[in-house]
């Protein structure tokens, strides 16, 4: 479906963006690349155009021509800082949400690809399927990323309705990993702050909450794998989850860590902040769809991981922090 095709990945210089292009490119597609982040990161095979999503402007330049748009642009930031900085979540997702679905819509975009989050489910002990997102809210603290994400779900069933215009398709990821993640300490997320720590020899190594917490963590290039077939098998305004569908504990997580760097002198801090409980996705529906099946197990998709930030750790790119802007929008 992609041979041929022009392409535009809306954050392809990011986690999941660089392997997605990546594929795309081997399929034959014609890719542009939109980012905010340093061109280094882009892949030298795609178009790349710098600039920011929350202006209109630029969005209508970003989309011209193509024939299907990928939307993955995001933040990224830990449990404590998506309460600290709710701002800084919300507003951005909200305004480049609306304006890249619209501008696609207007420039007449065949397909589009809209990624959720996991965040935007309520909290449940089970693993969640993709029709309780709307039984109650988020849990606190992934309330503001979580409702912003909810609403550019909402947008795409308003085009269905009003315009007719079926063909986008809406991902749910779970917690994803994996290479040229984002690993700033003052706001990374679970997995690649608990690497940066390890590989940098932290002593003590210490880890917030008791390790209870269940987490579904899922590689990135199964994710850009399955968006390439949810694109293609279910774009329909249907919102799928793609994950591992398996939990695994924090503390399991750490114990893996360990395997690839002994020593570790792990402290638990229970005084501070886990999250929720427990957070895991079902993928049946991804499964039925598509035949998706995540082919990269945890302990390997670490060990990636591990190895490649030993590699960079001493060059690692900047991604951009909407963190350290003064205006939220542009």
């Amino acid at each position: 479906m992609y041979k041929g095709k022009k392409v535009l990945v809306a954050g392809g210089t990011g986690l999941i963006g660089q392997p997605l292009v990546k594929m795309l490119l081997e399929q034959g597609a014609k890719v542009r690349v939109v980012s905010l982040d340093d061109p280094s990161l882009a892949n030298p095979e795609a178009e790349f155009i710098r600039g920011n999503l929350t202006n209109w402007e630029f969005c209508k330049q970003a989309v011209k021509d193509m024939d299907y748009v990928f939307n993955l642009a995001g933040t990224k930031g830990a449990v404590s800082t998506g309460v600290a900085k709710a701002a800084s979540f919300f507003v951005p997702h909200l305004v480049f949400n609306t304006f890249l679905m619209e501008a696609a819509r207007v420039e007449g975009v065949e397909r589009f690809l809209y990624t959720s989050t996991i965040g935007i489910y309520p909290p449940a002990n089970e693993p969640k399927k993709e029709d309780i997102a709307w039984n109650a809210p988020p849990h606190h603290t992934n309330l503001y990323a979580g409702w912003a994400k909810l609403m550019g779900e909402l947008q795409a069933e308003a085009y269905k309705v009003e315009f007719g215009w079926s063909k986008i398709a809406i991902i749910r990821p779970a917690n994803v990993y994996g290479p040229n993640d984002y690993f700033n300490p003052a706001s990374s997320m679970v997995v690649p702050s608990l690497i940066r720590r390890a590989v940098e020899g932290e002593n003590p190594y210490i880890v917030w909450g008791d390790g209870s917490a269940v987490r579904d963590f899922v590689y990135t290039d199964d994710v850009a794998e399955g968006m390439l077939l949810a694109l293609e098998h279910a774009a329909d305004c249907t919102p799928i989850n793609l994950a591992s569908g398996e939990g695994a504990t924090i503390k399991e997580v750490v114990d893996i860590i360990a395997s690839y760097i002994p020593g570790l002198n792990v402290k638990w801090d229970p005084t501070k902040p886990s999250g929720e409980p427990m957070r895991v996705l079902d993928i049946s529906r991804a499964k039925e769809r598509f035949g998706f099946s995540p082919k990269v197990s945890l302990k390997e998709g670490i060990g990636r991981t591990i190895e490649w930030y030993k590699n960079y750790k001493s060059k690692l790119p900047k991604h951009y922090d909407v963190f350290l802007e003064k205006t939220l929008i542009a």
